[in-house]
């Protein structure tokens, strides 16, 4: 006997085309800020199984909003089955800018450069400061700490590098979105210093690139009263964004500088060559850029001297005539992003300054 054939469902042809029909909520848009982890670092994110890492990005967040200026991004998190067990990447609009292993249980034993000894476990490097590192086992965290290593949890090693990420792309993630958040926080507490401010004397456009500008070169921008009246001042008759920042950045000369250089005492910072500055302004003057040779020998003879401020334990700042400012800054941020470039008009006027070394000598 020959089996029935099952009834066929009938669809209608308008049904069939409803059910295939894209619509915007098929756009998926990517995370300002991301992170994917493999499975074996589901526990550290999981809220149900009070992960720590949750806890420690929470603070990380408040932190740098006081310290900062601003609210970053959330950050969103998934698994990821694709990843090696232990792997997590760190995302910013779905590119990835940063990721490491961590391993749950165990501890990461770092070598600031003055520990003694080796100690048994896994050769790693700290994902965030590029420092040499052993994963060891909790045993050993006792004698890694007296052989002088510093010893953090695998959470720790993850929230710190998100850390450092938050911190190094901090102008991308200030969009005009956050900008307008800030200007309303402001408003919010001191309304008559923004009335009129945007779009009346200055642009959203505007503020927000000169906020991205400050952000770049990792100045704070928690004074927004100092930064606001700067721009009311300026803005009506200098409309460049690239111009306002450095009449900003001397406005904010004095946070600067203890940024910088904490206390009342000596400030050891790198300086320019006198014939080299000649030369800079006149190339500035004329519109030019840099010579391909000049531009490697200063190059060169700036990783010099950073390195021997490493070496004193001063900060790493070139300090230069102030129109030179923002032409080194763009040049030397490229290759040695750690270096800072500050102009001798945004250094408060009663520190003693010590040249260290001097870029642009025989």
């Amino acid at each position: 006997m020959t089996p029935k054939a099952a009834p066929q469902a009938v669809v209608k042809p308008q049904e069939t085309s409803a059910a295939v029909e894209a619509s915007w909520t098929d756009v998926q848009l990517e995370d300002a800020l991301g992170m994917e982890v493999g499975y074996r670092l589901i526990p550290m994110v999981d809220f149900q199984q009070d992960g720590e890492l949750l806890g420690r990005i929470r603070s990380i967040r408040k932190k740098f909003a006081q310290e900062v200026g601003f609210l970053p991004p959330v950050v969103h998190i998934r698994d990821n089955m694709e990843l090696p067990p232990a792997r997590y990447r760190i995302l910013m609009k779905g590119v990835e800018i940063g990721s490491g292993d961590a391993y749950p249980g165990r501890w990461m034993a770092i070598n600031p450069g003055t520990a003694a000894g080796s100690l048994p476990g896994e050769a790693t490097v700290d994902p965030a400061f590029g420092l040499a590192a052993v994963w060891i086992e909790s045993a050993l965290k006792e004698q890694a700490q007296i052989q002088g290593y510093t010893v953090v949890e695998a959470s720790t090693v993850v929230a710190t590098h998100l850390n450092h990420l938050i911190g190094q792309y901090a102008s991308e993630l200030f969009g005009r979105q956050e900008a307008q958040q800030l200007l309303d926080r402001v408003t919010q507490e001191m309304p008559k210093l923004t009335e009129e401010l945007v779009p009346g004397v200055v642009t959203l456009t505007t503020l927000h690139k000169v906020l991205q500008n400050l952000l770049s070169e990792r100045v704070s921008i928690r004074d927004m009263r100092t930064i606001i009246e700067t721009l009311a001042e300026h803005a009506p008759v200098q409309p460049d964004p690239n111009e306002l920042t450095s009449v900003v950045r001397v406005a904010l000369g004095r946070a600067i500088t203890q940024q910088w250089f904490p206390g009342s005492g000596e400030v050891q910072v790198i300086g320019l060559d006198s014939a080299l500055e000649r030369l800079l302004l006149q190339a500035l003057q004329g519109g030019g850029g840099l010579e391909p040779g000049l531009a490697d020998r200063l190059l060169d003879q700036a990783q010099q001297a950073l390195q021997r401020q490493e070496t004193l334990g001063a900060p790493p700042v070139l300090l230069v005539n102030h129109p030179l400012r923002a032409l080194l800054a763009r040049f030397l941020r490229r290759n040695l992003p750690q270096l800072m470039v500050l102009s001798n008009l945004e250094l408060t006027d009663n520190r003693q300054i010590r040249m260290t070394s001097t870029i642009g000598g025989n």
